[in-house]
């Protein structure tokens, strides 16, 4: 990095402190400010340099990389008169997660402050900041993430511009997060239930590994199913995954295990074939969950 490089970690949870440890590893200059006292010491040890309040934090920066829990959170410190003032012709990459729309809020307040923003989220755990398995992902203006990709390129792995629309990256934050954690309920519901059975959770574990090992290119087919309306289910239609499902519900239940999560799934599967679509494939619930499935005709 230049000698001339900045920048400025506000937040300094886990993944802030990853943030500002790999700017410091790549020689940035790092300056960092955290709302508690003390989560700083580990990193000025190694180089970074701390702020005595957010405004002064901001101020020796070109670019603030904010990452907090929410929105909610970084508004409470973005929105400080005296951080705003500090911030005015300076940029803002908003890394804390939230909605799409929260996203949009934040961009038109910062450009009522004459603030530069770009809204970004963090595809991947804090032990990937800094290798090259790293994934951020951001939206807002093209030239500005151009302007700082220098300097965030020090977090290493991949990054990547989504598009000018401020809520497109949370857009994708938001869905592919929603892959992750549906996977973890079924994955801790999935050990309950072998557990109930005597399959102990290191015996399931490869197999486990195997199931995950095809969403690949299930999670591919289904993309293109939708991208081209294309809902057939002539290899494995909708009745044979109802089925796979209530055979899941009544061993979890017969063990006294909570079902719901299954019974939901199963309920809208039964719900597409109600209304006619039972040679369909499992992609048609994407119609009936977007409130776009009408009874079959004939």
């Amino acid at each position: 990095m230049s000698a001339e490089s900045a920048v400025t970690v506000l937040g300094l949870g886990p993944m802030g402190r990853a943030l500002a440890g790999a700017f410091v590893a790549a020689g940035v200059r790092t300056t960092v400010w955290n709302r508690t006292q003390g989560r700083d010491t580990e990193l000025v040890g190694r180089g970074a340099l701390p702020a005595a309040s957010a405004a002064e934090a901001v101020a020796a920066s070109d670019l603030t990389v904010v990452c907090v829990v929410d929105y909610d959170a970084s508004d409470a410190v973005l929105r400080r008169e005296d951080v705003a003032a500090a911030l005015k012709g300076r940029t803002v990459a908003n890394l804390s997660a939230d909605t799409p729309t929260r996203a949009r809020d934040a961009a038109a307040w910062a450009a009522d402050q004459g603030i530069r923003y770009l809204d970004g989220a963090i595809m991947t755990p804090t032990s990937t900041i800094g290798t090259p398995h790293g994934v951020f992902i951001y939206s807002g203006p093209k030239d500005l993430y151009g302007e700082h990709q220098p300097v965030l390129a020090a977090l290493g792995g991949a990054h990547t511009h989504l598009g000018e629309d401020f809520g497109r990256a949370a857009a994708y934050d938001v869905a592919l997060l929603d892959i992750f954690w549906t996977t973890m309920a079924g994955c801790a519901h999935a050990l309950a239930v072998a557990r109930a059975e005597g399959v102990g959770p290191a015996e399931l574990a490869p197999f486990a590994k195997g199931i995950g090992a095809i969403l690949p290119e299930a999670i591919e087919g289904m993309a293109a199913g939708v991208a081209a309306e294309d809902y057939s289910g002539e290899t494995n239609p909708i009745t044979s995954s109802a089925s796979s499902m209530k055979h899941i519900i009544a061993t979890s239940e017969s063990h006294g295990i909570d079902a719901g999560v299954m019974r939901a799934a199963a309920g809208q599967a039964q719900r597409v074939i109600g209304l006619g679509y039972g040679t369909d494939g499992f992609v048609r619930l994407t119609e009936l969950v977007a409130g776009r499935l009408n009874r079959a005709a004939g």
